[in-house]
C-alpha cells in the first residue's frame, strides 16, 4: 500500500465546511499601551500647567507684596522723614584743630653746687608758689656766711676807728698841731675803710643768697612732673636738666591757627571790644571740655599756609585740658539772629546750587533753591524757606517735583508704660476668678474617647 507523503495532512473529507478562527493577533495590545502613554503624557502636560499657573499666581503676588512694601504700604506715596523750619539764632563758627599750651612751663634748677639731701615734693602734686621742693646741703654755705660776718664786723671796727681819728686830727689841724697832709691821710684812711665795708657787706649777702638757694622753692603754682633727680646725687648749679618740671594749669591757653580770610573779622569784633568765646572741644568733637576767649593774635601771617596763631585763655577749673593735648577749636565769631534755622541732613546739592525738598499742603514734594549763610554741623542757617515749612531729611532716593509722600513717624517714640501693679487684694480677687473660670471650662469639655489624642 502506497505511503501518503504528507501524512499529517487531512483528507478533503475530513476537513470541516467552516474553517477554525484565526488565532489572535499582537496588534490590539500595542494599541492599548499607546493609549496608555498618551493618557500618562496628557497627565503629566496637566500637572506641568498646574505647577506653572500655581507659581506666577505666587510670583504675582510676591511681586505685588513686594510692591506694597517697596511703596510702605500707603498706596503709592513714598515715606519719608521731615522736620520743621525754625527761626532762630544761630553762631557763625570758625573751627580749627589747636595744642593746649601753658602760660608757664618752668624747669626747676639748683643755683648751687651741693648734694642732694631732701626732696619735698610728690609726683604729679599741686604746688603754689614759694612752696620747697628740694634741699641742698646748706652746710658749706653756712660756713663762708659766717666768714662774711665776720669779716664785716672786723672792717667796721676798723672804720669806727679811723673816724676818730679824723676827729683828732681835725682839732690839732685847728690848733696847727699837725700838718694838712696827715689830716688828708686820714680822711682817705676813713674812705678806704668805708669801702672796705661795703664790700664785706655785699660778701655777706652774697653769701646769705648762697644759702637761701640751698632751698629750692616753687617759682609759680601749677603741678610737678615726674622727679628727674634722686636724694643723695651732686647737683650742678644752673643744670641743663633741672630736679623737676612745673607746668601752670589754671588758667591755661589754646593756640590753633585761622585762614586769613577770617582775620579782618576777628579783629574788627576784638577792636569793637567784644569778647570772642572759644570752646575747646574733645577730638571727637562729641564733648566741651572747656569755654573760654580769644587773648591774642600772633603779630604776623604764617605765609606757608596762609593762616595765623590765635591764643584763647581757659579758667581750666576742673583741670579738663591738659597741657599739649589736641583739641577742637570753635571760635564764635559772630551771632546771627532771627535766621531759618533747618536740619543739615535736607541740604541737597548739586554742581550748581543746594536745594531741599518742600512738602506742600497736598502731601507733594517741591524742590526749592536755598542758600546757606552758616552750619554748626548738625542745623545750618539757610535763605530760600520760611519759618513752619516741612522739608524732607531722609528719603530722598525716588523724590521729584509732585512726588506723593507720607511722613513717617519718629522711631524713638516712647515704650508703653508697664501695667500697674496689684495690690495684695486685688491678686487674691484675680486668683478666685481665674480659678473659677478654669473650673467652669473644664466642666464644659466633653470626655476625650478612648483612643483619641488629647
Amino acid at each position: 500500500m502506497p505511503m501518503n507523503p504528507h501524512p499529517q495532512s487531512l483528507p478533503a473529507a475530513d476537513v470541516p465546511d467552516h474553517p477554525d478562527p484565526q488565532p489572535p493577533s499582537r496588534n490590539p495590545p500595542r494599541r492599548r499601551h499607546r493609549w496608555v502613554a498618551w493618557v500618562v503624557a496628557l497627565c503629566i502636560l496637566a500637572g506641568g500647567a498646574y505647577l506653572l499657573t500655581r507659581q506666577s499666581s505666587s510670583s504675582q503676588q510676591q511681586q505685588q507684596a513686594k510692591g506694597k512694601k517697596g511703596k510702605g504700604g500707603y498706596g503709592g506715596a513714598i515715606p519719608i522723614s521731615a522736620a520743621t523750619v525754625a527761626k532762630g539764632n544761630m553762631g557763625e563758627y570758625i573751627e580749627a584743630l589747636g595744642t593746649v599750651t601753658p602760660v608757664y612751663t618752668i624747669t626747676v634748677a639748683s643755683r648751687v653746687v651741693g648734694t642732694l639731701t631732701e626732696v619735698r615734693y610728690k609726683e604729679g602734686q599741686i604746688v603754689h608758689k614759694g612752696d620747697v621742693l628740694a634741699v641742698i646741703d646748706p652746710r658749706p654755705y653756712t660756713a663762708v656766711y659766717i666768714q662774711a660776718q665776720g669779716q664785716l664786723q672786723r672792717d667796721q671796727a676798723l672804720l669806727e676807728n679811723a673816724r676818730v681819728d679824723l676827729n683828732r686830727y681835725q682839732s690839732a689841724y685847728e690848733q696847727h698841731a699837725i700838718p694838712q697832709q696827715q689830716l688828708a691821710t686820714q680822711v682817705a684812711t676813713v674812705h678806704q675803710d668805708e669801702g672796705t665795708v661795703k664790700l664785706d657787706e655785699g660778701n655777706l649777702d652774697a653769701a646769705k643768697v648762697n644759702v637761701d638757694y640751698t632751698q629750692i622753692t616753687s617759682p609759680i603754682d601749677g603741678r610737678v612732673g615726674l622727679r628727674t633727680v634722686d636724694p643723695g646725687n651732686i647737683v650742678p648749679a644752673n643744670g641743663t636738666t633741672g630736679i623737676a618740671t612745673i607746668t601752670q594749669l589754671q588758667p591755661i591757653t589754646v593756640i590753633f591757627t585761622i585762614a586769613v580770610d577770617y582775620i579782618s573779622d576777628v579783629v574788627s569784633q576784638m577792636r569793637a571790644g567784644h569778647k570772642l568765646t572759644v570752646d575747646a572741644r574733645s577730638r571727637d568733637d562729641q564733648t566741651e571740655l572747656a569755654q573760654g576767649s580769644v587773648l591774642t593774635l600772633d603779630n604776623q601771617i604764617d605765609t606757608s599756609t596762609g593762616t595765623v596763631r590765635v591764643r584763647a585763655i581757659f579758667a581750666n577749673k576742673d583741670n579738663k585740658l591738659f597741657p599739649n593735648e589736641f583739641v577742637n577749636a570753635k571760635l564764635l565769631v559772630r551771632t546771627l539772629t532771627g535766621v531759618n534755622i533747618i536740619p543739615t541732613a535736607s541740604i541737597q546739592r548739586n554742581n550748581e546750587i543746594s536745594f531741599v525738598y518742600v512738602v506742600n499742603a497736598n502731601k507733594a514734594v517741591q524742590t526749592r533753591d536755598v542758600n546757606v549763610a552758616t552750619s554748626d554741623g548738625t542745623n545750618a542757617a539757610v535763605t530760600g524757606v520760611s519759618p513752619g515749612e516741612t522739608v524732607v531729611t531722609d528719603g530722598f532716593d525716588k523724590l521729584q517735583d509732585g512726588t506723593k509722600v507720607v511722613i513717617r513717624k519718629p522711631a524713638n517714640q516712647k515704650a508703653p508704660a508697664p501695667p500697674p501693679q496689684l495690690n495684695q487684694q486685688q491678686r487674691n480677687k484675680q486668683t478666685t476668678t481665674q480659678g473659677n473660670a478654669n473650673q467652669q471650662l473644664n466642666n464644659a469639655q466633653p470626655n476625650p474617647q478612648p483612643g483619641s489624642k488629647k
